[in-house]
């Protein structure tokens, strides 16, 4: 699938590849598959506090670790390495997904999408519409909000802010108090 056929929801419409059906899609051991012929194993649980706590192995998390806050099973994929932990947060529409870490004290909320191998942490927080993709760290006491993106390397950390339609992206390192906002592209290459 294309990046841009991925709705805010993080959910994909397109053909699935067992039965052929044009509809919303999961990926499920590497394909795209509609909800009739995905099988995903559960990696987890929501517990009465909103903790998840998981229910297999994967990447570093071992069966009954307990992990972050999580408002809905929307909020974390069942597939892929991703979870939330410490104390961190994922609500609203928002999607952490792929392999994809959001930790320690991170909020991640409304229709913001974590994914690829990014890592959201410390007390940063990703809201809005934002994207944070590819091998990206957002950390500190770090926003990233309105349609702002970060992805490759990029390194958004200290107290910065980035808004508006701001691209952050290749090996790019935005810290201490900058700005980066409406239509600017930073790229470190």
């Amino acid at each position: 699938m294309k990046k841009d056929e991925i709705f805010k929801n993080g959910r994909t419409k397109g053909k699935c590849t067992d039965c052929g059906a044009f509809e919303f899609l999961e990926r499920s051991m590497g394909d795209w598959k509609c909800k009739r012929c995905c099988v995903i194993e559960k990696k987890y649980e929501i517990l009465e506090d909103g903790r998840i706590r998981a229910l297999r192995s994967f990447g570093d998390v071992k069966e009954g670790d307990i992990g972050g806050f999580i408002e809905s099973e929307d909020n974390l994929s069942h597939d892929g390495d991703c979870w939330v932990s410490g104390n961190a947060m994922v609500s609203g529409n928002a999607l952490v997904f792929d392999n994809a870490r959001v930790y320690d004290n991170a909020r991640v909320y409304d229709n913001a999408l974590v994914s690829g191998n990014a890592e959201v942490f410390y007390d940063a927080e990703v809201f809005d519409d934002a994207r944070v993709y590819g091998g990206a760290w957002v950390t500190g006491n770090v926003r990233v909000f309105d349609n702002a993106r970060v992805s490759g390397v990029a390194t958004v950390t200290g107290n910065a802010r980035v808004s508006g339609n701001a691209v952050v992206s290749g090996n790019a390192v935005v810290s201490g108090n900058a700005c980066v906002s409406d239509n600017s592209k930073e790229n470190g290459a």
